[in-house]
């Protein structure tokens, strides 16, 4: 199970945009995601006429390793672990581990 998925809001705990947050829009690859506003990069764009794209200079947010990133606890306004609970149906759940929480998406 991810104990981190798309649509969680994360601060970043290392590197250079240490203190940041934002929400997670993709993940990249197991390791990897992409968080918005974080770890932007200027990228060259040559302009394609076919697709109407000008050319120029973008910012785009590169994926960012998920060990640089915590999850937000809205409660406490800090970073927080997560932790795996399973229900006595079966079902697994993400909790804070600060206060045992359930992690709602």
């Amino acid at each position: 199970m991810n104990k981190i998925r798309k649509g969680d809001e994360v601060i970043v705990i290392a590197g250079r945009d240490k203190g940041k947050r934002g929400t997670v829009t993709q993940r990249v690859s197991a390791e990897r995601v992409v968080v918005e506003g974080i770890n932007l990069v200027k990228k060259h764009v040559k302009p394609n006429p076919m697709r109407g794209e000008t050319g120029g200079v973008r910012e785009k947010a590169m994926p960012i390793h998920q060990s640089n990133v915590a999850i937000y606890n809205q409660a406490t306004g800090k970073a927080d672990r997560v932790g795996v609970k399973t229900l006595e149906d079966g079902t697994r759940v993400r909790i804070f581990r600060s206060s045992g929480e359930e992690i709602k998406v």
